[in-house]
């Protein structure tokens, strides 16, 4: 009798611990899925709890480049993104998720460490106004794990070493210019830019269940034409930036110099957009469109 009371002990203690198991790999993300590839970016971008706040923020520099001399570093940068996802659901596609933003950027003077006001143009070797970086919304479209057809859209592009993961994200974006008058598929002007990201961080906060948030490191990159406000005129050249960053839980975690200027000029940045959000994403080009009236040159061109 007392092996069969042992017999039924140990089996009682296997079964409970492949239960535990087996509820532990529950609470596991499986990238091979859709289902799972829409929950982890998901985590990347934002949290898996809807309407719950968080923050990205980075900091890095500004170039100029142009044919024939060296690149100039022309001054730094500060940014911060608040952002929120809502889930969406879709009888065919599935339960995805709608991610809504709304982003700053300081350019700060090197020396001081402080928004600038205006900044000296080394290429025209005169001072201009400076317009940061206050577009709202930046907001998109909703991320499904399946197409309309019910075949697999969502998958994991980004990569394991070790134990930490790593995703790429490249952007390239080239489309009509709001600045720009109604003929740029014969005359050119199209907005023409492209972003690059990298994201990083450990492969157990991705893939674990139970978090709601990924805590993540980003680096990114951007190459465009001249900003409106530098006021270069179609001039040759190239604007750049490279930064670095990382996602944060609340306003607190983002530099001084971005939260001083928020509380001062834009409170309504310290939480992003409604879920329901359906307005038109905002640029520095449409920002800078409404706010400055149209400026002709004089016959001849002169400036």
């Amino acid at each position: 009798m007392n092996i069969l009371k042992n017999i039924k002990k140990v089996a009682s203690g296997i079964l409970l611990s492949a239960c535990a198991v087996s509820t532990a790999m529950a609470d596991q993300i499986d990238l091979s899925t859709p289902e799972g590839v829409i929950e982890a970016t998901r985590k990347i971008y934002c949290r898996s709890a809807d309407e719950k706040p968080m923050f990205y923020r980075f900091e890095g520099t500004a170039f100029g480049r142009k044919r024939g001399e060296a690149d100039k570093t022309l001054f730094l940068v500060s940014g911060m993104s608040t952002r929120q996802c809502v889930t969406v659901k879709d009888e065919v596609k599935g339960d995805g998720y709608k991610l809504v933003t709304r982003e700053v950027m300081l350019y700060i003077d090197p020396k001081t460490g402080k928004a600038m006001d205006k900044w000296h143009n080394p290429y025209l070797q005169r001072d201009v106004d400076v317009m940061h970086v206050e577009n709202d919304p930046v907001n998109q479209r909703p991320s499904f794990p399946y197409d309309a057809e019910g075949k697999p859209a969502a998958r994991w592009f980004g990569k394991e070493i070790g134990d930490s993961w790593f995703m790429n994200l490249t952007v390239p974006l080239f489309y009509h210019n709001p600045m720009q008058g109604d003929y740029q598929k014969y005359v050119g002007g199209a907005y023409h830019a492209t972003e690059m990201f990298s994201f990083i961080g450990k492969t157990a906060d991705l893939l674990d269940g139970d978090k709601d948030v990924a805590n993540v490191d980003v680096a990114w990159s951007r190459i465009s034409e001249w900003l409106p406000w530098m006021e270069m005129q179609g001039r040759e050249g190239l604007f750049y930036v490279n930064a670095i960053g990382k996602s944060v839980e609340t306003f607190d975690g983002l530099p001084d110099v971005i939260k001083d200027y928020i509380n001062e000029h834009v409170p309504e940045y310290k939480t992003p957009p409604p879920g329901d959000d359906m307005r038109p994403n905002a640029t520095t080009w449409t920002v800078f469109k409404d706010r400055n009236d149209p400026a002709r040159l004089p016959f001849g061109g002169h400036n």
